[in-house]
């Protein structure tokens, strides 16, 4: 069976490699490019623009803190099982690097490998190139880890934590 890469986007939603079977997907790796992990902290701590953008999405806040909670994957750390990789932009006001160092303690603690990279000077999406290329390839690393497969050319290396 051949492994697809799935690229969803949204919120809380990384990319994810999946493997398809009889029974449905399973994931064998993520890669959470500046995403959500608690979307009540998010309401709670994102900038002025899109402070009730997350109001018509789920619902009015604190009104429907019980779908706030529901959708935030920080809730769910207990359903990890996979190896995970990290990106953020350490000047992001959308999503803010909190959101991604919960995620990384919660991968930690549960003695998954994870790898977490950040970038000075970034904000939502990566806007440098040469920061583009470092995530684009600090991910083909982090997957031949993972995955034990040989990269065709060097790639910087990335710390990979529980590997």
């Amino acid at each position: 069976m051949a492994v697809a890469l799935i690229n969803l986007t949204g919120v809380g939603m990384p990319s994810r490699v999946l493997f398809p079977t009889y029974l449905g997907f399973f994931t064998l790796a993520a890669a959470s490019y500046y995403g959500v992990s608690d979307v009540e902290a998010l309401a709670k701590d994102t900038h002025k623009f899109e402070s009730r953008y997350l109001d018509r999405l789920i619902g009015p806040y604190p009104e429907r803190r019980d779908l706030y909670v529901a959708r935030s994957p920080i809730h769910f750390t207990d359903r990890l099982n996979c190896a995970m990789i990290l990106f953020q932009g350490l000047e992001d006001k959308v999503v803010p690097p909190n959101q991604a160092e919960k995620m990384v303690g919660a991968v930690r603690a549960k003695k998954l490998p994870v790898a977490y990279l950040t970038f000075e000077g970034e904000q939502h999406g990566f806007r440098k190139a040469e920061n583009i290329c470092r995530v684009l390839e600090a991910e083909l690393y982090f997957y031949s880890k993972v995955f034990g497969f040989e990269l065709a050319e060097f790639v910087e290396p990335v710390q990979i934590t529980n590997l």
